[in-house]
């Protein structure tokens, strides 16, 4: 088995949606950033590629790159986890957290959690999304940002 450990924080911006887990969470701003700035989806990415030490989110989808311009973020993630199955590993599970002053997070869980395993073909019970506050401290309790921490365990795909 191998283990990987994600982490991504964005900027909290107007005029932008606020996108997590695929998902559009009504709110006054959103996470700025090249793509839609998912951070679930982002921490996830980099923990998936960091287990098989593939390097980071940066590196294939460098945000230099205008073909990334306002991606939906769940399409990289399709796309690294055809790198990871490509490579005969799957998904064991994920462990989430995020941390947000700012919207509450959990009732919009269930819909997350489904399309993010929708997205990575793997039971919902694979993934574990939690959040919590920074109590009003540092840029989270400013509501400045969100960020994300993730860890991915994959396990190599049983062959017959």
């Amino acid at each position: 088995m191998r283990v990987g450990l994600g982490y991504d924080v964005h900027q909290l911006v107007k005029n932008r949606k606020l996108i997590l887990g695929g998902l559009e969470i009504p709110f006054k701003k959103g996470l700025l950033g090249h793509s839609d700035a998912d951070v679930l989806i982002h921490a996830i990415i980099d923990g998936m590629l960091g287990a098989l030490s593939l390097g980071d989110i940066g590196e294939l989808f460098p945000d230099n790159d205008d073909t990334f311009k306002n991606i939906s973020s769940l399409l990289l993630l399709e796309e690294v986890n055809k790198i990871i199955t490509g490579k005969k590993w799957q998904i064991g599970n994920i462990d989430a957290v995020l941390m947000a002053e700012k919207p509450k997070l959990r009732p919009f869980f269930p819909e997350m959690t489904r399309i993010v395993s929708k997205t990575l073909k793997i039971d919902p019970n694979q993934l574990s999304l939690k959040a919590t506050t920074t109590e009003k401290l540092g840029f989270i309790g400013r509501e400045e940002g969100i960020a994300c921490q993730v860890i991915v365990l994959l396990k190599p795909m049983l062959t017959i």
